[in-house]
């Protein structure tokens, strides 16, 4: 009984860590220090509710291993932050961050946020590349 429930244990695992998979797409310029911003492709979604699409953003260091993080959603093994971007009125609503000291938490009530504008650079360059492919997203 013991190896069953073991051997369940073990194969609830290995589907979980498949299931955060990362496709980490860089969408800055690369800085002179070699940092650069990227979202995870495979956590993207547009929110049911809203019709923003929520992404996750993390900065790295071009070349190092690992390059971002986190390694899964709210493990803190990296620097970014939650977006919820609405690709038709070009704003966006900073859902969390996180760090190595802060873990990503998202609050139930961040649609209740003011969004902002994108105006910068790196906020239309993450709208660009996040809203072309919106509509093949998941809704959740």
């Amino acid at each position: 009984m013991r190896q069953a429930f073991l051997l369940g244990a073990l194969s609830s695992l290995a589907l979980s860590a498949t299931a955060h998979a990362e496709t980490w797409k860089p969408y800055s310029a690369e800085s002179p220090n070699h940092i650069q911003w990227s979202y995870d492709a495979d956590y993207s979604y547009r929110d049911a509710a809203s019709g923003r699409v929520v992404v996750l953003q993390a900065v790295g260091k071009v070349g190092a291993e690992p390059r971002m993080g986190p390694s899964a959603p709210g493990a803190a093994d990296g620097v970014g932050s939650l977006v919820a971007i609405d690709c038709q009125k070009g704003d966006m609503i900073l859902i969390s961050g996180y760090s190595p000291q802060k873990h990503l938490e998202v609050p139930a009530d961040w649609r209740k946020t003011a969004s902002k504008k994108i105006d910068g650079a790196d906020d239309k360059a993450l709208m660009a590349g996040v809203c072309a492919g919106a509509a093949a997203l998941p809704t959740k």
